[in-house]
């Protein structure tokens, strides 16, 4: 059976839908605080929101913005950056990921974007499989430290 996907900018209608995904990817979140954060990203022209249907159901989204930061491995300014990037479980590995992301750096290409970046975590090793299989080049790893001062 062939099934018919859709993806799509999301609206700031559409938050609490890609919030609903969203939090099963960063799950320290709230719903409804990922929707309202979703909602302003929306609504900026800085970022972005796609989502993804598989026969009108809700299957996913990603995330990017642009940085005007420095960006590890990149040279030019802005960078069009993945912040997060979802597929449900019984949906993974046929390639809606890839359409996402194909989304994506569509869009940071019309922003004037000539680089695209993103992250993951050092354990998340299928994020990193994903990446590199879509031609991301690992350029940097890194351990982050922190601890309270007294005082």
């Amino acid at each position: 059976m062939q099934r018919t996907l859709r993806i799509y900018k999301a609206e700031e209608k559409d938050a609490l839908t890609a919030a609903r995904l969203a939090i099963q990817m960063w799950e320290n979140n709230t719903e409804d605080g990922l929707a309202e954060e979703l909602a302003g990203i929306i609504k900026s022209p800085e970022g972005v929101v796609f989502l993804a249907e598989v026969d009108g159901e809700s299957i996913g989204f990603a995330q990017c913005q642009l940085r005007h930061d420095y960006v590890e491995g990149t040279e030019t300014s802005p960078v069009g950056y993945l912040e997060g990037i979802f597929i449900a479980e019984g949906f993974r590995k046929q390639g809606y990921a890839k359409k996402l992301l194909m989304a994506c750096e569509k869009w940071a290409e019309e922003q004037d974007c000539t680089e695209f970046a993103s992250d993951c975590e050092l354990e998340n090793t299928e994020s990193l499989k994903f990446h590199l299989s879509l031609g991301f080049e690992e350029v940097n790893r890194v351990i982050c430290f922190a601890k309270k001062l007294e005082g």
